[in-house]
């Protein structure tokens, strides 16, 4: 019984133009975040979406197309019809194909395929049981990505994940589809596109992998997809009965089939089968397949005569004088199959199997040179991406098409951390420190005495005591021994640069030699030079202000806070942070997140709290015993210091005592940076710590090793979003650690 076609009203689609921006920001995400952010937020989602796609009979619906002939003769197995859901998951495939495009097959093979396998994966419930809507969908949804993942597959990678394609994929949704327990929420609709999915999928890859192959690695899919017609007819034949005598209540009648199995059969499923599995569906499957399998066919499908026979009756039906499939012999396939419709004929061999090839020319194999498949024919595009904007004609048709080499494709350190990353839980907020080196940066003659990632974390700055200020890219590149080049160097400076950072809100930059220059990240112009008129009073240290301000703050080494606004000539504030006290030198400045307050810390381990609005002292306590060496402001008004002491404090910042204190055994902690509730330090000992603001006092340290840091550590910086550390050295190299 054919399908009927619903001419549904338009769906609810977004409009092109807006749906069209969408996908162009995804894909400018997916490139700007990198691959191991991109997989674990853009990807994750963009699979989550798929499934969405074809929730409900509405999206289950064979698209509205000239003429009402039926879906299954509308095409061929290489070119199906494809459902309203196909059209909206174009643009998701799209998506997560330039992914694939972006950092390489292991995208697709790592974590595209694994996630198929949870789609399809039986529930953990072994008696009968009813799909709900989402798992129906999730079924659709996985075939649907496996086509595309073996368009792109390479030979190499394809006949390695084979096995676990068929275990994983294939026989588990074989499962579902021939399952004569488990009903379909939309009924004989979805199994039948299911149906139609699958064939084109393992037709697919009958194609690529060619008879031998599908001998030795698809047999079972094969037999299993064929022997659901012998079984439905072994039921018709023994006229099952819905008489419930005998049986418990709940339980299912148990039928003995001629394979010597028992199975429980539900007999009001049995019409939802009989209209999946039709005449019409016996003869769509039988013939591209006895073109596919050759005389193998006998070997792989035990049943192959029954099909036959039903693809004849098919024939009869539609064409009393047509020859039956089952009194052919079927010819050896070729790659590019066409058949007689009405007499089910192929062509003769022309010595190509698959996208392998299998001739044999003395001990080399002879590959095709045109391997695809040049006519469409009886189920649709075997991409199963429909007409959803994921191009058209020959893309849609393709066997095989190569991913294009990416300059950020996966490799070596990149890979390893990449494939480690896309398994950590989303919810996991503790920062984990691998000592994987992903990307180096010479460039500094002298050392490097600071490094700044910018907010987008893309690029980074470091000064040197080689008295410039240089912009590196941070997009991965390579297989972890790559070297960058810097995209810009800022030579204006005289003397050794101590300090650079990011004025956010006006997108400058703002570094440090004991006088302060604002210069544009984008041409290297300074915009602005501050030197106090004294010059035997230097600036010895610099705090730029958050967002949505314009200032910055710099102390000199009279005690004296000074503010200027990057808009505006002049000062903007002058406060005294001495009070009376010699306090020595201000080493650290720390502005709050919200910038209503700043924190100096002072060469003898004293530390003032001022607050910016007022100029008021709010705070002033001897908080080390040694020099301080830096500062942090965090959320909710917690301030971290570190000591030439060995200490590293947590404090509240109007609370007298610390809220947790660290101590280092054998160096201070010269540099650190924060992420969330934690605290990562390095030392001159080149090690690397991770300690909590929130738990009681513990902190677990790793020696950087000569292999993947050369060196003394000089300074820190951690990229919050991609969780990697930049490491300044002594040598004038910065590290991408993760």
């Amino acid at each position: 019984m054919p399908v009927r076609v619903v001419r549904s009203p338009t769906p609810s689609f977004p409009e092109p133009s807006a749906l069209y921006t969408a996908c162009k920001m995804v894909r400018w995400l997916s490139a700007k975040l990198g691959p191991t952010v991109a997989s674990r937020h853009v990807a994750r989602n963009l699979l989550r979406l798929l499934t969405s796609c074809y929730v409900g009979p509405t999206r289950q619906q064979f698209t509205a197309s000239s003429g009402d002939s039926p879906p299954l003769s509308a095409g061929n197995i290489y070119q199906k019809r494809p459902v309203l859901g196909d059209v909206a998951s174009g643009p998701v495939l799209s998506c997560l194909l330039h992914l694939a495009h972006l950092y390489g097959e292991p995208v697709l093979t790592y974590q595209y395929l694994p996630y198929i396998s949870y789609l399809v994966a039986p529930g953990s419930a072994s008696g009968p049981s009813r799909l709900n809507s989402r798992k129906e969908a999730g079924l659709l949804a996985a075939v649907t990505l496996t086509q595309k993942i073996i368009v792109y597959l390479s030979d190499t990678t394809l006949m390695d994940i084979l096995p676990r394609i068929s275990h994983e994929v294939l026989l588990p949704v074989l499962s579902f589809l021939t399952s004569l327990v488990t009903g379909f929420p939309s009924g004989a609709q979805a199994r039948t596109i299911l149906c139609v999915k699958t064939i084109s999928l393992i037709a697919l890859i009958c194609l690529r992998i060619g008879q031998e192959m599908v001998q030795q690695h698809l047999s079972e899919p094969v037999a299993t997809f064929f022997q659901v017609f012998s079984q439905l007819h072994e039921l018709r034949q023994q006229d099952l009965k819905l008489d419930p005598a005998g049986r418990g209540e709940g339980q299912l009648p148990e039928v003995v089939f001629s394979d010597g199995q028992q199975r429980p059969v539900d007999p009001a499923l049995l019409d939802e089968l009989e209209k999946v599995f039709t005449l019409e569906m016996a003869y769509t499957i039988y013939v591209p397949f006895s073109c596919l399998l050759g005389d193998i066919i006998r070997k792989i499908i035990p049943n192959h005569e029954l099909v036959g026979e039903l693809a004849g009756l098919y024939l009869e039906s539609i064409s009393p004088s047509s020859r039956s499939p089952a009194s052919m012999e079927p010819t050896v396939p070729s790659t590019s199959p066409e058949w007689d419709p009405q007499g089910g004929r192929c062509p003769q061999d022309d010595g190509h199997s698959g996208t392998f090839g299998s001739v044999l020319v003395g001990n080399r194999i002879q590959i095709p040179a045109d391997s695809q498949p040049q006519s469409p024919g009886p189920l649709g595009p075997i991409s199963g991406a429909g007409g959803g904007g994921l191009g058209c004609g020959s893309e849609d048709n393709a066997l095989k098409q190569e991913l294009p080499r990416s300059a950020h494709g996966l490799s070596g350190n990149w890979l390893a951390y990449w494939q480690y990353e896309i398994g950590v839980s989303q919810q996991d907020a503790h920062f984990h420190f691998h000592q994987i080196r992903l990307q180096s940066f010479p460039g500094h003659s002298g050392a490097v005495k600071c490094v700044a990632p910018l907010s987008s974390e893309d690029f980074f700055l470091s000064g040197s005591k080689d008295r410039t200020v240089r912009l590196w890219p941070l997009y991965n590149y390579g297989d972890g021994t790559c070297e960058t080049a810097p995209r810009l160097v800022y030579t204006q400076h005289r003397k050794s640069v101590f300090f650079v950072d990011q004025l956010e809100a006006p997108q400058h930059v703002v570094s440090c030699d004991g006088a302060v220059h604002i210069w544009d990240p984008f041409t290297g112009k300074t915009l602005r030079a501050v030197e106090l008129l004294d010059s035997r009073v230097p600036l010895t240290a610099v705090a730029v202000m958050p967002a949505p301000h314009t200032s910055i703050t710099m102390a000199s080494s009279d005690s004296t806070l000074r503010f200027v606004d990057c808009r505006k000539p002049g000062l903007q504030h002058e406060f005294r942070l001495g009070g009376g006290l010699n306090a020595g030198l201000v080493r650290s400045l720390a502005v709050s997140p919200s910038g209503r307050s700043v924190v100096a810390g002072f060469s003898s381990g004293f530390m003032v709290l001022l607050d910016t609005r007022t100029g008021l002292v709010l705070r002033g306590w001897p908080a080390h015993e040694g020099d301080i060496l830096q500062i942090k402001a965090v959320e909710g008004s917690v301030l971290v210091s570190s000591s030439s002491d060995h200490s590293l404090t947590v404090w509240k910042e109007l609370e007298q005592k610390p809220t947790h204190h660290y101590k280092s055994a054998s160096d201070p902690i010269h540099t650190f940076d924060l992420y969330g509730s934690e605290v990562v330090t390095g030392t001159v000992s080149n090690k690397i710590g991770v300690c909590s603001l929130l738990e009681p006092p513990s902190q677990a340290t790793t020696k950087l090793s000569s292999e993947n840091f050369r060196g003394t550590l000089t300074s820190l910086a951690l990229l919050p979003t991609k969780r990697h550390l930049l490491l300044g050295s002594d040598n004038g190299v910065i590290r991408l650690l993760a």
